[in-house]
């Protein structure tokens, strides 16, 4: 799942992945984000359910922080890639 506009829905998408029991792992790219109290409930529960959690921003606390250039090739690896 990769981030840039609507992390709400993009959390909510990536919360109902993990009920097929698929690896999920969000991307929040390019700036960054205000979370919602919603939201940060959202990433606690990805957390919880080892969903990685991924940010090309520093300030993103709540995500590891990943290179540009390093999400562009770990993206390439997964068979879908979600954007919103």
């Amino acid at each position: 799942m990769v981030v840039r506009d609507r992390q709400g829905e993009a959390l909510r998408m990536a919360l109902g992945l993990t009920l097929m029991d698929d690896e999920v792992d969000v991307f929040a790219a390019g700036r960054k984000f205000d979370w919602t109290e919603q939201d940060l409930t959202n990433i606690e529960v990805l957390q919880e359910l080892e969903a990685g959690l991924f940010s090309d921003h520093r300030e993103n606390e709540e995500t590891e922080f990943v290179a540009t250039e390093m999400m562009a090739h770990r993206l390439a690896e997964y068979d879908h890639v979600i954007p919103y």
